[in-house]
């Protein structure tokens, strides 16, 4: 079995940006040369996620807004964790979107359904963050 390891970094000019890395992850498989397995893709900060969806802009508007009604930013003081820092929407909504995904990977390829794209979600952005890819099989 082989095993593959890649950090990618990526640096959001906004506070709250949804970015496709779907070409970025399928350069890091056709990298490591495996052909049957499995791909692991995570956020590596507590204020970013990694998820699978559509790449829609009216969706991505969709996912924006109810992410603002679900943990609004402001006002700061809504929240406890803000008398050290003024992030905790952005916690909040990564607990929502999730860390990860895994795809499984078929003769060289991500396995997807119709669709299906991998993204990085930031929520606290304005900074560089990574993401791991870890793939494993043969």
């Amino acid at each position: 079995m082989k095993s593959y390891r890649k950090e990618l970094w990526f640096h959001s000019n906004q506070r709250r940006e949804l970015i496709n890395i779907t070409h970025e992850v399928e350069e890091c498989l056709r990298e490591s040369g495996i052909r049957e397995g499995l791909l692991l893709c995570n956020a590596m900060h507590i204020t970013s996620s990694v998820f699978i969806n559509d790449d829609e802009s009216g969706l991505h508007q969709d996912i924006e807004k109810w992410l603002e009604g679900l943990a609004p930013e402001k006002p700061y003081s809504q929240y406890r964790h803000n008398s050290y820092e003024d992030n905790a929407d952005a916690h909040l909504k990564r607990t929502v979107m999730g860390r990860e995904v895994v795809v499984a990977v078929t003769a060289g390829k991500l396995d997807f359904g119709p669709w299906e794209q991998i993204f990085y979600g930031e929520f606290d952005g304005k900074r560089a963050k990574r993401v791991l890819v870890k793939i494993i099989g043969e």
